[in-house]
């Protein structure tokens, strides 16, 4: 993959950024009332588990953003957390946010793989 790293975060390449809904937890319920329902996709957790051994694990998701309801008190970002504590997997995440963060590779389920304007302003289209 082409270097992307400014001068001095370099180790940022170890990075792995995961969505959270619909790659992490099935997000069934949608919304809701904010709170994280969704049951681990199958594979998620061991994925997660062995994916660390090599990868900060880094889960990026819009219930982080600071503009978010809270929720019986707690921000997106904090209830992501407790649901990683859940499922036991909360050690093998290095952290949770809702930036785009400096990754080698994202995981999503939402994305689009660019290759050039033309197949992608046709795919667009299809939308």
């Amino acid at each position: 993959m082409t270097n992307f790293y400014p001068p001095g975060l370099e180790h940022e390449k170890q990075n792995l950024a995961i969505d959270f809904d619909g790659v992490v937890h099935n997000a069934d319920k949608g919304w809701g009332d904010g709170t994280c329902y969704g049951e681990p996709l199958p594979g998620a957790i061991d994925a997660i588990k062995r994916l660390s051994e090599n990868y900060n694990i880094i889960i990026f998701t819009a219930k982080a953003k600071s503009d978010r309801p809270l929720v019986n008190g707690k921000t997106g970002a904090k209830l992501v957390y407790e649901w990683l504590q859940k499922h036991q997997i909360e050690q093998y995440v290095f952290s949770v946010t809702s930036d785009k963060p400096r990754a080698e590779l994202y995981i999503d389920d939402n994305g689009y793989r660019f290759e050039n304007w033309n197949d992608t302003l046709k795919f667009v289209k299809t939308l």
